[in-house]
């Protein structure tokens, strides 16, 4: 099965995506992953991809499509796979489109979570991330015991700079315009399967694996 999941910032896609690729055993390409490890290995790519996260802007399309286009490639035709992050722009739609035709196959749905600015807003400024072991916390949903302090190794809980408010709000607008286009774009090809975020984790799941089966029936 090859798969795309898409939503905005905050909309819990990497939760949903970790699943799914449990269960319908096909490999997660997410893109926030290679950037993160780019920059953890202080790469030129992590370097240049950073600047533009942290201001809530989308990191250009060339620094992208080369990357997950190889990444498809290594997984030989007909693999399945779960896109995470890509693309998030129509030129980058429509470059994955044209890839995957030579690959000898597109994509069999687009899964979109939806949830509401305001639920987003909430969600990321609260949320705070463990300096040392990278354990994350939410200050009105999962707060740790001590304020500020994490449970799991006691290291300093801080927000990440694209979580701040403004930035959220920059992150939210920048999806609005070029990614919202997306859901024309997928919807015209009949792949788009909508569900709503806003609901428990476990139930997300079991809409999305719903959609999926109507689908394919």
């Amino acid at each position: 099965m090859r798969l795309l999941i898409m939503g905005p910032p905050g909309a819990g896609k990497g939760t949903q995506a970790e699943a799914l690729v449990v269960k319908y055993n096909i490999p997660h390409i997410s893109t926030g992953d290679i950037f993160r490890s780019a920059l953890r290995e202080g790469t030129p790519l992590g370097l240049e991809a950073k600047e533009y996260m942290d201001r809530g802007q989308l990191v250009p399309d060339d620094l992208v499509v080369s990357i997950v286009v190889d990444k498809l490639e290594s997984l030989g035709s007909g693999s399945g796979f779960l896109l995470d992050g890509f693309p998030r722009t129509l030129p980058q739609a429509e470059a994955l489109d044209g890839r995957l035709k030579d690959l000898g196959g597109g994509l069999d749905a687009v899964i979109n979570i939806e949830v509401p600015p305001q639920v987003i807003v909430e969600r990321l400024t609260g949320r705070r991330v463990c300096r040392q072991c990278s354990s994350t916390y939410h200050l009105k949903h999962n707060p740790s015991q001590v304020r500020g302090i994490c449970d799991t190794c006691g290291g300093e809980l801080y927000q990440r700079d694209d979580d701040s408010l403004e930035t959220v709000q920059e992150r939210l607008d920048v999806y609005n315009r070029q990614t919202q286009p997306l859901i024309k774009h997928y919807q015209e090809q009949g792949l788009l399967l909508s569900v709503d975020g806003t609901k428990e984790i476990p139930a997300v799941l079991e809409a999305i694996t719903a959609a999926l089966k109507q689908k394919e029936e």
